[in-house]
């Protein structure tokens, strides 16, 4: 043999040796990549359709919300399952369920078009099948004239059959095609077993959760809801692993703790088209509440008392409903939250949890906001403790007299807040817009003069937000216009709205000495017994101003319990601080878009001990009394409501 010949010889085992290597070096370290796509695609796994939330629970432990199994029928569309087998699975369902679930007529006329395509295709004329070829029609075009031109008659001649299994098959292909389709929930046992027993491809049977509410409908809007499908607005999840036919919180605490609160779902193996569990569903974090439920109760049956008893009482035909929030003033927990409106008929009185409103609804809440004013004026140097201004009326050039409720004689700061005098603030807003009083004044006012008091306000609370753990909050509602009389009004509450969780942390802010505290109701979210987040008090803003200042304020709301005009509010065996509100509006009784009933609401503010705080307390009546009726009975609805919760917070003190 040549050299030539040996040469190629191995030139040939060289570059086959070269080529075995190169394979071997890329293949082997991609081993387990291949393997595992491998094994996805002959061991797919697929989820369940929902797993145990975590509970929500109060303090001290008991559940407040709970998690309770049903039974449900799940559909699992298999590999390569034909329209006409889909069809026999939805007749065997018809069958077995014995037509208990009606089906929708719009969808009717669909099924039936898929059941009869022949007849179908005699629906649509040459020459628009001609523009679907030229597609100048789309396919949801025919689709619309077919069922268009479909009859009763026609309809009419389906069986019971073919009308009840269409329910079965539009939820069979309804969304997408890989994921699971809930056909029936909370099924009877029987019912459950004899459609396992079928064995019908594709069908199985799992145990799905829902919510139950040991304790009914109390807070229940606080809890929150939650979807049976991911909304549209929620597709960012998508990113975070959820899937379209998750359920997921929408709203209050279920939406807030939504990430805490959400279980994982059982992952089964598809064997031949047989769904086999290899992980089962995992129940979420427990959300553990400040929350005190027999608290929370005992405030609840207070307000009940006086939304009954308010119809014996004269010029309430207006009062439906009142808010009480409890809260620990040094931390912002909140121990308990209860919003009541009464529902009336001819022969019932029923009750409507609107504990929700406490956070999306604005009240013009009156002289409450006083403590705040009074901040406004030491802040911009137009009093300081100890300044005395006589009562009076305020009287503005084309603006009717303003004054107080009656003449008070000469007032020093704590006076003017003990006994509630509006003619002390409006001297102090003008003093605060740069001017000195006298008779029939032109005073215009700037916005600027405005925000001083809304900047110093949002200081305490009062219109911004509060930042309790709940979604959807509002900071209030901001009166647009500017004028003088209007700055007078937003000095004594009767011109912005607040919200009543802004209410309370104003006084808590005071309660804490100018320190502004995040409010809570998450005590802590626990796995088990591992405490995995646990709340702790948060500091928003510090009130600028003096410390004498803020202790004059708290002076004067301890004036105000002693003996001005909450002295009947409080047990004296509290030693409280507070502040007592009054407000004039109008409102669309009738709900026809016009302002026709003159009313008056009540408010009321409070802690105590004024000494070492353990409770503060914020209630809100509104519309109690009928301003337009000819009699001037003024039902004391807001006071009892206070006293009572005082008298059950403290009888054993």
């Amino acid at each position: 043999m040549t050299k030539k010949f040996y040469f190629l010889i191995l030139l040939i085992v060289g570059v086959f040796s070269l080529f075995s290597y190169r394979t071997f070096s890329l293949a082997y370290p991609l081993k387990n990549y291949y393997l595992t796509k491998y094994n996805a695609l002959n061991n797919l796994i697929v989820e369940g359709t929902s797993a145990p939330r975590g509970r929500i629970l109060d303090i001290n432990g008991k559940v407040l919300v709970d998690n309770k199994g049903v039974n449900t029928i799940v559909y699992h569309k298999p590999d390569n399952v034909t329209q006409e087998k889909e069809i026999a699975l939805a007749k065997s369902l018809a069958t077995l369920t014995n037509y208990a679930y009606s089906y929708d007529s719009n969808k009717l006329k669909e099924y039936y078009l898929i059941l009869y395509p022949n007849k179908a295709s005699k629906l649509i004329t040459k020459e628009e099948q001609e523009l679907y070829n030229k597609r100048k029609l789309s396919k949801s075009d025919l689709l619309k004239l077919q069922k268009d031109r479909l009859t009763n008659e026609d309809l009419a001649t389906l069986t019971d059959l073919e009308k009840y299994s269409s329910y079965f098959y539009y939820l069979m292909n309804e969304g997408y095609m890989y994921d699971n389709k809930i056909l029936l929930t909370n099924v009877e046992e029987n019912l459950y077993a004899n459609i396992i027993e079928a064995n019908l491809e594709g069908i199985f049977g799992e145990i799905s959760w829902v919510r139950t509410y040991p304790y009914g409908d109390t807070l229940k809007s606080i809890f929150g809801t939650i979807s049976n499908n991911l909304p549209k607005e929620k597709s960012s999840l998508l990113k975070s692993g959820y899937s379209y036919n998750d359920k997921v919180g929408i709203s209050g605490l279920e939406e807030y703790y939504e990430a805490y609160l959400k279980g994982t779902k059982a992952q089964y193996k598809v064997v031949n088209n047989t769904l086999i569990l290899e992980e089962p569903a995992k129940k979420g974090n427990d959300l553990v509440l400040e929350i005190d439920i027999d608290l929370q109760l005992k405030v609840e049956e207070i307000i009940k008392e006086q939304l009954a008893n308010s119809a014996k009482m004269a010029n309430t035909k207006y009062y439906k409903e009142s808010y009480a929030i409890i809260s620990d003033p040094l931390t912002g927990n909140i121990k308990a939250l209860a919003g009541i409106r009464k529902i009336t008929n001819a022969k019932t009185l029923t009750y409507q949890d609107v504990s929700i409103n406490v956070i999306k609804n604005a009240y013009t809440v009156g002289s409450a906001v006083k403590g705040a004013s009074m901040a406004v004026g030491y802040q911009n140097k137009v009093i300081d403790i100890g300044s005395t201004i006589t009562d009076g009326c305020v009287k503005l050039a084309n603006i009717p007299a303003k004054c107080s409720y009656s003449r008070l004689g000469t007032l020093n700061d704590l006076r003017a807040l003990s006994l509630s005098s509006n003619y002390y603030q409006f001297i102090v807003a003008l003093r605060v817009a740069g001017y000195k009083y006298s008779y029939n004044m032109k005073a215009p006012v700037t916005l600027a003069d405005f925000n001083k008091y809304r900047s110093t306000f949002a200081s305490f609370g009062l219109g911004t937000l509060t930042g309790i753990d709940l979604p959807g909050e509002t900071s209030g509602l901001k009166g647009e216009k500017v004028a003088p009389d209007l700055l007078m009004n937003l000095a004594i509450g009767q011109y912005d709205l607040y919200t009543p969780v802004g209410l309370l942390q104003y006084i808590n802010t005071i309660a804490n000495t100018g320190t502004r505290l995040k409010l809570n109701l998450m005590h802590s979210i626990k796995n088990e017994d591992q405490v995995i987040l646990e709340n702790k008090p948060q500091v928003l803003n510090k009130v600028e101003l003096e410390p004498k200042y803020l202790e004059r304020i708290q002076e004067g709301f301890r004036e105000v319990i002693k003996s001005g005009t909450g002295y009947w509010y409080v047990n004296p065996k509290a030693l409280g601080a507070g502040k007592t509100g009054t407000s004039e509006s109008y409102i669309d009784s009738d709900y026809n878009g016009t302002l026709d009933a003159y009313v008056l609401s009540n408010t009321f503010i409070m802690y105590a001990p004024y000494n070492h705080p353990k409770y503060s307390l914020v209630v809100i009546s509104p519309n109690t009394s009928d301003l337009n009726s000819k009699n001037r009975t003024r039902a004391p609805i807001n006071r009892l409501i206070a006293r009572n919760i005082n008298d059950f917070l403290f009888s054993s003190s």
